[in-house]
């Protein structure tokens, strides 16, 4: 069975060819019917003139007119103009309003006969009792304009309901999608409880011992289970509307960025840098935001195998928006994978679900309004992943 989610490129590059495919033969068979129509209609049109001139020319009987009469009947759609030294003498099947009046009926037969000469040559009439020549100016019939132009827009209906189709399909698949990334951060959470509460007990079972009551280990611990306990905040807030406030964002860049440092290979020199007014602040969720700057610093340090450098430089956009860029020195990333590297499922480690980036762009332009993206990568000498977020 084809996996059409991995193969998702080559399964719409088929479809796309499918509908051309199916395009092209509806207009190739489309076409054929009018140039069929066409035909027959200009070889009505030259019966219906050399009837014209028979019944001038000549004295038919009475079954002779009966049958030219019938043949001049026989054009009941298609639009003809009888011309005789650049004056119309007769027209048949036009449509001309009830009770217009004579100007506007001859604006109509002007317009008329400008149409006709773009559209076909005259066919010329020799009446034997005038010196002047006849022409016959016509168009092609309202069917035949309409069968002309019904593959243009019977495609372009079906272009566009395929396409609002296939935007319906993609949403409803995020969607899908989504609620599968929601409960499973709600069912992390709830698992992750139990462990806590227990680590909990025992650090305060610690705590009674009197040399272990201040000592770097244990508070070190209660550190660390702190941070459990805002990671499980952090993943029972997604699915749910997060609380904003005002936050000083250079007091939470560096706050995260230290508690890092001392869990990070020591090889990682992380370096924080600000060129933003003091004070700056901006309506954030910081449970959330630190998870952001975590999980990309983490990524940084995978991407240079833990060792190199990662800078993290917080400036003032033009419009008073605060701009944050990630930089690392590590191995980079294709364009290819710098496009897919917010997907759901993607990643490019042996192990990992990739669910990384996609919940840090969620966080920032979702719940935060703000973006992310990869600003610039380059193989061998590192990626820089912007955030821009609104001022406060």
């Amino acid at each position: 069975m084809v996996d059409i989610y991995k193969n998702k490129s080559r399964f719409k590059i088929g479809v796309v060819l499918a509908a051309l495919l199916i395009a092209g033969a509806s207009l190739y068979y489309t076409n054929s019917l009018v140039q069929k129509l066409a035909e027959r209609e200009e070889r009505l049109i030259d019966l219906y003139s050399q009837a014209l001139q028979y019944v001038v020319q000549s004295a038919p009987d009475d079954d002779q007119l009966f049958f030219i009469n019938e043949v001049i009947q026989t054009n009941e759609s298609i639009p003809v103009l009888l011309v005789r030294d650049n004056k119309i003498i007769d027209h048949k099947n036009i449509n001309i309003p009830q009770g217009a009046s004579e100007k506007r009926k001859q604006r109509i037969l002007a317009y008329e006969l400008e149409l006709m000469k773009s559209q076909h040559k005259p066919i010329v009439v020799d009446f034997a009792e005038q010196a002047e020549k006849n022409y016959v100016y016509y168009r092609d019939s309202d069917l035949l304009f309409q069968l002309r132009y019904y593959p243009s827009v019977l495609l372009t209906v079906i272009f566009s309901f395929g396409f609002l189709a296939y935007l319906a399909f993609s949403y409803s698949r995020r969607a899908e999608q989504n609620r599968v990334w929601v409960g499973l951060a709600k069912e992390t959470a709830h698992q992750l409880g139990t462990p806590i509460s227990s680590l909990m007990a025992w650090i305060e079972y610690l705590k009674q011992i009197p040399a272990l009551k201040t000592d770097n280990i244990t508070l070190e611990l209660e550190k660390d289970v702190k941070r459990l306990e805002m990671v499980t905040a952090r993943f029972s807030s997604i699915g749910s509307e997060p609380t904003l406030k005002s936050e000083d964002i250079y007091f939470i860049v560096l706050g995260i960025t230290n508690y890092l440092q001392r869990r990070i290979s020591s090889k990682v020199k992380l370096e924080v840098k600000s060129e933003l007014p003091r004070g700056t602040s901006i309506m954030l969720n910081r449970h959330l935001f630190e998870w952001v700057i975590e999980n990309i610093c983490k990524n940084a340090v995978d991407a240079m195998n833990g060792v190199g450098e990662i800078k993290v430089h917080l400036l003032e956009a033009p419009e008073g928006d605060v701009i944050i860029d990630i930089s690392d020195t590590g191995k980079g990333m294709t364009k290819q994978i710098a496009q897919k590297v917010f997907s759901p499922g993607f990643t490019t480690k042996k192990r990992g679900w990739g669910l990384g980036l996609t919940l840090a762009k969620r966080i920032i332009e979702n719940y935060h309004k703000g973006k992310l993206f990869v600003k610039q990568t380059e193989l061998d000498k590192g990626t820089t992943f912007r955030m821009v977020l609104q001022g406060a």
